[in-house]
């Protein structure tokens, strides 16, 4: 009877361990993720003001720490690209300008892990600019203007907030997250509200280790 108890454990403990190899949730794990951004940008003044949205790219790497089984903290480091589409009438004739930003985006986000196939996060998030272009075109000319930024000041950000979920398939996970810019750190100990801010869907895939 002994060695069938054993035979029995040990054949038990082998269908467990494939599904909780599965479960992420009490472990420190990091990964990669890769995907797109659907940015656009609204007046905080509330007057009209009307932009179409732009695609752009979303790529970085992620975090997991847990804090017990069901809760835990997820920071992300991601190169992000924002901007919008606007179009409009200038002495008669049409015009479309396109504004794209790169950023370096760095979520701080706090996770809730109900199961181990889904979780919820939702935290601050602070955005350093990288570079913007600017793209006017109208049916004579097409204008582009390039601006690099050098922010060696850590406190020059824009502090946003983001939130969303994960879906967890193993060692892959699919994210969606939706943000808005809140207020901007000018670095020298003053704050401001800009009056045009980025909103953003982003969705992306990753590999978690």
């Amino acid at each position: 009877m002994t060695g069938i108890s054993i035979l029995v454990l040990n054949i038990a403990n082998g269908q467990e361990t494939p599904m909780s190899d599965t479960d992420y949730r009490d472990k420190i794990s990091f990964g990669f993720k890769v995907g797109v951004n659907v940015s656009n940008v609204y007046d905080s003044q509330g007057e009209e003001f009307r932009a179409n949205a732009k695609v752009g790219f979303a790529t970085g790497a992620f975090l997991a720490v847990p804090i017990g089984k069901y809760l835990g903290i997820q920071p992300e480091l991601l190169l992000s690209q924002k901007g919008f589409k606007a179009s409009g009438r200038f002495i008669g004739d049409p015009y479309t300008l396109t504004r794209t930003t790169t950023y370096i985006d760095i979520p701080l986000l706090g996770s809730f892990k109900p199961s181990e196939f889904f979780t919820l996060v939702a935290g601050p998030m602070y955005s350093y600019l990288l570079n913007k272009t600017d793209k006017l075109e109208n049916d004579f000319t097409s204008i582009e203007q390039e601006t690099d930024f050098e922010n060696d000041n850590i406190r020059k950000n824009t502090l946003g907030i983001t939130g969303g979920f994960d879906l967890n398939i193993k060692h892959i996970v699919i994210s969606a997250r939706a943000a808005w810019d809140m207020m901007k750190n000018d670095g020298n100990g003053s704050s401001t509200n800009p009056r045009y801010k980025n909103t953003w869907y982003q969705f992306t895939a990753g590999y978690r280790f």
